[in-house]
């Protein structure tokens, strides 16, 4: 089966089809690294770790690339507010934004570009422009002239002259028409600039990407991913202005577009300041858990980010993990397949619902079989199959001693009244057994009888 993709250019399912089963291209639009990420970000990151693992097991060769946004005028304003220079804003947080993504156990990209590192791409890519007709000089700034392009909105299904039509803000008095966008802009002596053709000045955002991909990966890539938040105007301006430099038709042949994290059905933005950094998360939660609740809605759809759902991720987690410690002694079966129904699943434009669905029959089946010869059968399956998902991959041990992280004086209690019980049930004293379970229970104490003994767990 081949792997399908929604591709929102053409707003439906189709099978990937790579311009070159040898070199197979994809670009994600990575952060601005102005300050801490935050989980917003962190999902196309996961969604798309998931997709990168699965096109290697199809392809010998995957270039993915992560860009770094590290010229914008976001950080050039934190850069006023806190006296700091733009290189040491973007670089603290670009170690940070990848220090995060670790902590999900996302893989990283073959190329993390950096903008500041492509000036002079940028630079020729919009002199091209200029000369081919579709980029016009004004007062210091170089635009885009989206009448220019005769396929402008077809990503985005908007239609130009609604566009101009509903423009509310402002127009500036030198662009041609309301939808030009800026590809390079004039910095004064306060700003970071670089010397270009039409003076000193940096570069618009969307012009970024367009020469980081087209350089790394070529002019026309395979894959372009991002949150859909970007399909307008970044992603639309992006198709114009490689289109029309690189004289191709299409930019990426395959748009894939993930869903917005939503908090109290609300979806999260900084105006509404329900925004939640990654670093925040992770402290309180294992990134195994925030992985999972990011993977447990299909990419498309939105995906509830809550205290409930985490601790349901937790529980799910905590289930299958007492599996894998119960059979510690099993060495599972070395090169064993993936699932078939969990890789159909994920071929199946990435369907990790159904993919988690598998993981948790394996773990059943791992919890029932019989036989060790069976039990390292099932248990190569699931951990290849879990390898795919990028879960499963800390020690059980040491996954259960983090989620032991306790005060000592709750852990000598709870210690001494699985002793107490153990004694009132060799008593035969059931009354007295229950009553402790009861006082285990007050605790936020989950009790668990295996056959090597009593263990315990938080709630």
């Amino acid at each position: 089966m081949s792997i399908q993709l929604h591709n929102t250019l053409t707003g439906k399912k189709e099978p990937f089809q790579p311009i070159d089963e040898n070199r197979v291209t994809m670009y994600l639009c990575g952060p601005t690294v102005y300050n801490y990420a935050h989980i917003g970000n962190a999902r196309p990151a996961v969604v798309f770790d998931v997709l990168n693992r699965l096109l290697r097991l199809s392809y010998p060769n995957v270039i993915f690339a992560r860009n770094i946004t590290d010229i914008d005028d976001k950080i050039n304003n934190y850069a006023k507010e806190t006296g700091r220079t733009i290189k040491s804003i973007s670089s603290e947080y670009a170690k940070a934004y990848n220090n995060d993504l670790k902590s999900l156990n996302v893989q990283m990209p073959d190329v993390e570009p950096y903008a500041t590192h492509h000036l002079g791409e940028m630079i020729a890519m919009i002199q091209t422009l200029i000369e081919k007709g579709h980029a016009y000089e004004a007062e210091g700034h170089v635009l885009f002239n989206v009448n220019s392009y005769d396929d402008y909105g077809k990503l985005s299904k908007r239609n130009l002259d609604d566009l101009q039509a509903g423009a509310r803000i402002e127009v500036a008095s030198y662009k041609k028409n309301p939808g030009d966008f800026v590809l390079w802009k004039p910095s004064d002596d306060t700003l970071p600039g670089w010397n270009s053709p039409w003076g000193r000045g940096r570069p618009g955002w969307h012009i970024e990407c367009s020469a980081m991909a087209a350089k790394h990966l070529g002019k026309t890539i395979d894959i372009h991913c991002g949150g859909k938040d970007l399909v307008f105007p970044h992603h639309e301006n992006e198709v114009a202005q490689s289109c029309c430099a690189n004289d191709t038709q299409n930019f990426a042949n395959y748009w894939v577009h993930n869903g917005f994290i939503t908090m109290s059905d609300q979806k999260m933005s900084k105006s509404l300041g329900n925004i939640a950094l990654i670093k925040d998360v992770v402290a309180e939660n294992n990134g195994e858990v925030v992985r999972w609740l990011l993977l447990s809605a299909h990419y498309r759809q939105s995906v509830d980010f809550s205290q409930a759902s985490l601790e349901q991720a937790q529980k799910t987690l905590n289930r299958i993990y007492t599996t894998l410690r119960d059979n510690q002694h099993i060495e599972a079966q070395a090169d064993a397949a993936i699932d078939i129904e969990l890789l159909a699943a994920l071929k199946d434009d990435l369907n990790t619902p159904m993919a988690f669905a598998r993981i948790n029959a394996l773990a059943k089946q791992l919890a029932n079989a019989e036989t060790d010869q069976d039990k390292a059968n099932i248990k190569g399956c699931l951990m290849a199959s879990a390898e795919l998902l990028g879960i499963f991959h800390m020690p059980v041990d040491e996954w259960f001693a983090q989620e032991q992280d306790v005060d000592d004086e709750l852990k000598q209690k709870v210690e001494q009244l699985i002793i107490d019980r153990k004694q009132a049930r060799a008593d035969k004293d059931w009354e007295r057994s229950d009553a402790i379970r009861d006082e285990i229970d007050a605790l936020g104490v989950i009790l668990e009888d295996a056959k090597d003994g009593t263990r315990w767990s938080l709630k």
